[in-house]
């Protein structure tokens, strides 16, 4: 297996590197440029609230109480969990440095920045080099790609299995690449090449399942598609048990851990898609107005931040190159609407969570959507004209986004308002130090979402880095004579943190307050 690999490798860079340098060289310089923006001063800017505390405090059961899981974070819909999968992909990171979540969101960083690579090639495979590289650029540096590619979420690492199944079902299509395999009877592109789309599509509903749940019509149309088209990239019974089978695999940690509480999972699944109607007409006004909007906001901030632009015009070059590109390149163009457009139907009949639908479940389409606009203006790149309005596109896209993707990295943690890792730290270890004189003491936070998960963990970290099973003194229950009183900035609603502080105005006093950016930390004694 290694001299194969090593024999591919040295056959990629003799046969493509070495007589296309250029190419490579903007590529490696787009991919590295696109992780930097990803990770740099991510100690400092990481946005850790309540969904990234509730992963660490679970996985750190994991780690210091041996407390392993069958189900992942919970999903939109009440009752409805994920599968476990991305809690023990970034588990190992929350080993290093004593659990500092910083290493998780490094690592899924990377992972968004090699779904870049990913489609770069089906990009290249599809049409042309250019378009590969396109594609690259838009995705490596539009500010909402870089801003999710920064997120300690399960939803990241979508990017990566969203592009390597649409690589997997590219084989599958592309009848030249793959007739002299077919004619001769193997089947081992069929069977790898299945598997994978099986395995991407199980474990995507690992990362959020309002994406991937729309993967599983989506394959069906494509196995359809391919019926029409051709028939020898179809599976036989043997691939199609193995896929299953694949598939199977990726959801049994919900089947036990459903089968050992009760059948939970499936009740509520049932409950949530029957009795609460979470699908409907996708012809209320609603559903078509307002979710036709939705779509075009998403996939065109991606591209265009704001809407200083004409954004119609370059999405009309785009679409007429697709037109005029359709004859020469239609298995591509025909894969990619099956891949974007059947789970936007799907969407439009969708009415659970209360009707909302979130940008962030568009997360495994973002990708793919950015490749789609990527192919017109690739077909455009072959005559002067079209080169002239994608060099003008560009110099367009990067002036809109590369100020915003300045800002974002090169922000400050002291602004009234601001609360990443780097400030929460600051007033999380400013109480230690505080304390440090003295033998036990109280915690108490308030932040917006209520629930203190992201402080939960943050002070269980550090307390045990610190001091190791003691804590330095911090306890929860009996009430001490000092409490250190921790909250967050409420703009939207002041009156709740109002409310929440005046439980202590009768009965403690302030002997010590300290501000960082939008977080105030006060040392109080009970009366």
């Amino acid at each position: 297996m290694y001299k194969n690999l090593s024999s591919l490798l040295k056959k990629f860079w003799e046969k493509e590197i070495k007589q296309n340098p250029l190419v490579y060289l903007i590529l490696a310089a787009v991919l590295t440029l696109a992780l930097y923006v990803r990770v740099y001063r991510t100690q400092d800017l990481l946005r850790f609230y309540f969904d990234q505390g509730r992963d660490a405090l679970v996985i750190w059961q994991l780690w210091h109480e041996g407390k392993p899981f069958l189900i992942g974070p919970v999903t939109g819909l009440a009752g409805l969990f994920l599968g476990p999968f991305y809690y023990y992909l970034i588990a190992p990171f929350y080993l290093i440095d004593g659990g500092s979540p910083v290493y998780p969101a490094i690592f899924l960083a990377f992972l968004a920045t090699a779904g870049i690579a990913v489609t770069y090639y089906i990009g290249w495979q599809m049409q042309s080099r250019i378009t590969g590289l396109i594609a690259a650029i838009i995705a490596s540096f539009s500010y909402y790609m870089v801003l999710a590619g920064r997120w300690l979420a399960n939803p990241t690492p979508i990017f990566l299995t969203s592009a390597l199944l649409l690589l997997a079902m590219w084989r599958l299509v592309n009848k030249k690449e793959n007739r002299k395999k077919m004619a001769s009877g193997s089947e081992s592109l069929r069977l790898g090449e299945w598997l994978t789309v099986a395995l991407m599509v199980g474990i995507s509903l690992h990362f959020e399942a309002a994406s991937a749940v729309f993967y599983i019509p989506m394959v069906v149309v494509f196995y359809i598609y391919l019926y029409l088209t051709n028939k020898k990239a179809l599976p036989n019974r043997s691939v199609i048990l193995t896929s299953g089978l694949i598939f199977f695999a990726t959801l049994l940690p919900q089947v036990v851990f459903n089968l050992r509480h009760e059948n939970i999972l499936f009740n509520n699944f049932k409950k949530v898609i029957f009795e609460e109607q979470s699908y409907g007409s996708p012809f209320t006004s609603y559903n078509w107005d307002k979710k036709r909007q939705f779509f075009w906001d998403v996939f065109t901030s991606k591209v265009f931040p704001s809407s200083a632009v004409n954004k119609g015009l370059y999405y009309f070059a785009s679409l007429a190159g697709l037109i005029l590109a359709f004859r020469k390149i239609p298995k591509a163009i025909s894969l990619l609407v099956i891949f974007i457009g059947i789970p936007m139907i799907g969407y439009f009949f969708f009415q659970g969570n209360y009707g909302n639908i979130y940008d962030y479940y568009m997360t495994g389409y973002y990708l793919p959507m950015i490749l789609l606009f990527s192919l017109g203006l690739g077909l455009l790149w072959k005559n002067l004209i079209g080169r002239i309005i994608v060099i003008t596109f560009l110099i367009v896209f990067l002036r809109m986004n590369w100020p915003l993707v300045g800002n974002l990295i090169a922000a400050g943690v002291d602004g009234p308002t601001h609360i990443t890792l780097g400030n929460q730290l600051q007033a999380v270890n400013w109480v230690f130090e505080d304390a440090s004189a003295l033998k036990e003491f109280n915690v108490d936070v308030y932040v917006p979402p209520v629930i203190p998960h992201a402080y939960d963990y943050l002070f269980l970290w550090q307390a045990s880095k610190r001091c190791g099973r003691n804590l330095c003194g911090m306890v929860k229950e009996p009430q001490k004579e000092i409490v250190y009183v921790l909250y967050e900035v409420d703009p939207p609603h002041p009156e709740r943190l109002e409310n929440w502080i005046a439980r202590y105005r009768g009965n403690t006093q302030v002997e010590r307050e300290e501000r960082f950016g939008g977080i105030t930390i006060q040392r109080r004694r009970r009366s």
